[in-house]
């Protein structure tokens, strides 16, 4: 049985140093949240990697991978009117 995600307990992995989202997942953990979804695409997964690595392995042992949901290509139109499919995954974590 999924949970219902909601934005709050959603971090967006983007260009941000890799310690401002291990510090958000932290925090949402800290505010009480049971699971909280990584989400990225295209350069920004291995950094979503790694900031499930860091929270995992240095701030809350305690934690696991629930599931990695979506392994998946997206369309997205360039600034030049072009299509361009884009990687994206999206990793839960649960107390």
């Amino acid at each position: 049985m999924a949970e219902n995600k909601t934005e709050e307990n959603v971090v967006f992995i983007g260009k941000k140093p890799t310690m401002n989202y291990v510090i958000a997942v932290v925090t949402q953990f800290n505010n009480g949240a049971k699971s909280v979804v990584l989400k990225a695409r295209g350069k920004a997964i291995k950094k979503a990697v790694d900031v499930e690595e860091v929270v995992r392995n240095r701030f809350l042992n305690n934690l696991n991978i629930n599931y990695i949901v979506a392994l998946s290509t997206e369309k997205i139109k360039t600034d030049d009117g072009k299509e361009s499919n884009v990687s994206s995954i999206e990793i839960t974590l649960k107390r």
